[in-house]
């Protein structure tokens, strides 16, 4: 009973840190017009957190080996909970940036050791089915973040989005404090790599800023964009260097040197590119373009997340009992681009029907690869090597959920241009289809009372702003193009690890991260 008891509270801990990537996305207006600041500032709640995360995760194997598996987790929740509180009472819009990234800090370790107790606690061979439990936070956290905040931030206000966080907190840490033990393999730290650490913190922290920031500021235009781009180049390239020469590093990169873990954090890393982009895609189409409402939008995924559920505990049972896992990554990545291609589809006449048979493919496609894709990541690596592996697998998920937001925040800006420019060229005086609509238009304001020239000019202004919904509409249609040619790209690579996976089983233990 304590061991089920355990494993509930660390996944419900990994749910509520996977839950804060994305719970506050449909609450930034509400923020800020409460704390007076530009939606660009806004925008660094979300920036800090993706941040401290990334800094954090490859770290985590090295601080629960220098401070003990027990009273790093527990610290790390007290750390999350408690700011998660400060963020709640925030007064202005940096004091909430700063408390989202020490939250950001805290919750590395829920997600990371979370995993670590689950395949501990469950003996060999359930480890298929430990996989997909812990797979169901993984998926579920993100899923139902848009449609907690927006519920919580239209019926109530969003201070609340983070106070939740707090019984939560408290319970789970409550519960480790009295369920949790220190893990049974051990780990040396001799030494601490303070250089290596600062390198990876100053490396990723400016390659994530350019990523979030770098489409709002303009890219290379601004002086600090082009600065951080050169400062990561040289911090990272200075970090592999290295990490790759000394004999304690606080990140063990030479696990890469095997080929299924370098080809798993690569499908990883294109998973966390359509995990990410498709929640933050689907809300904006259905939200800004078709009219839902935040808790709407947020609903269009639930049927999806439920079958994710289902389908993630049959992937693991048939991992299990001997099923490939290279030709369940091959189904999940086949799904992912069907997925992609409906969505590709839409119009604005789309049913909300329409879109959320579409998700349900996305839910099957994402939960088909999490479960396969931890077990290629370690399916090589010895026991030793096995948390730093999962570790870096994870770090490659959420690098590609900000490299793949940042691409197509660029990549549909600059097509919603171009789409515009096409569209204007066909709004002339002979096109009888125009001609048509300025008149039904003009009609409508003059019922309103409008002269007829400033119902004509109003006439005009609609159909701008209906070319510019179109324009954007067809822009996003094409990144959902884009990302499926990304998956279907990626499927090759998997002819690289085909000889290497037969006759493997899952691995007896998957820690940290």
């Amino acid at each position: 009973m304590q061991k089920k008891l355990l494993i509930v509270t660390v996944i419900l801990a990994a749910i509520m840190e996977l839950i804060d990537t994305s719970i506050v996305n449909v609450a930034l207006s509400y923020m800020s017009g409460n704390l007076g600041s530009t939606l660009e500032d806004t925008s660094w709640v979300v920036t800090s957190y993706a941040i401290a995360n990334v800094i954090i995760i490859p770290m985590t194997s090295f601080l629960t080996a220098k401070l003990g598996r027990r009273n790093y987790y527990i610290g790390s929740i007290l750390l999350f909970t408690f700011c998660s509180l400060m963020c709640g009472q925030a007064n202005s819009i940096w004091m909430l940036v700063a408390f989202r990234f020490f939250q950001g800090i805290g919750g590395g370790a829920l997600l990371s050791v979370s995993q670590a107790v689950v395949f501990e606690v469950f003996p060999k061979e359930k480890q298929g089915i430990a996989s997909a439990l812990f797979g169901i936070g993984v998926f579920i956290g993100p899923t139902i973040g848009p449609t907690l905040g927006g519920y919580i931030t239209e019926n109530y206000s969003w201070p609340w989005i983070f106070y939740i966080n707090v019984p939560i907190g408290i319970l789970v840490a409550i519960s480790c404090f009295i369920l949790l033990t220190e893990s049974s393999i051990k780990s040396l730290v001799r030494k601490v790599d303070w250089t290596g650490i600062v390198l990876l913190a100053v490396g990723i922290s400016t390659l994530q800023t350019v990523l979030e920031r770098g489409e709002t500021e303009d890219w290379f235009d601004t002086p600090y964009i082009v600065w951080f781009s050169v400062i990561s180049v040289v911090g990272l390239t200075l970090f592999v260097f290295w990490e790759l020469t000394i004999d304690y590093p606080v990140v063990n990169l030479r696990v890469l040197k095997s080929k299924t873990l370098s080809i798993a954090a690569i499908l990883t890393f294109i998973t966390g590119v359509g995990m990410f982009t498709s929640i933050f895609l689907t809300p904006v189409i259905a939200q800004r373009l078709l009219g839902f409402s935040p808790t709407q939008s947020g609903l269009l995924l639930l049927p999806g997340a439920i079958l994710a559920v289902i389908a993630l505990v049959i992937s693991g049972t048939a991992l299990q009992k001997g099923t490939s896992p290279i030709l369940i990554i091959v189904i999940g990545f086949l799904c992912f681009i069907y997925f992609n291609w409906r969505m590709s589809q839409m119009n604005f006449e789309v049913s909300a029907g329409y879109i959320s048979v579409s998700l349900i493919f996305r839910g099957l496609g994402m939960a088909l690869l999490t479960v396969p894709l931890t077990i290629l990541a370690v399916s090589s690596l010895s026991p030793a090597d096995i948390p730093q592996g999962s570790a870096l697998n994870n770090m490659m998920r959420q690098l590609g959920g900000s490299f793949g937001i940042s691409i197509i925040n660029t990549y549909a800006f600059r097509h919603t241009a171009a789409h515009r420019n096409d569209l204007i060229g066909n709004v002339t005086s002979t096109n009888q289809v125009f001609s048509a609509q300025l008149n039904k238009n003009m009609h409508y304001f003059q019922q309103k009372g409008y002269s007829w020239m400033h119902a004509h000019n109003m006439a005009l202004k609609s159909i701008d702003l209906r070319i510019t919904k179109q324009a954007t509409l067809m822009a996003y249609l094409d990144s959902f193009i884009l990302i499926g040619l990304l998956f279907a790209a990626a499927l090759p690579l998997l002819l690289l690890v085909i000889g290497s996976m037969k006759n493997k089983r899952p691995p007896e233990v998957i820690l940290d991260h």
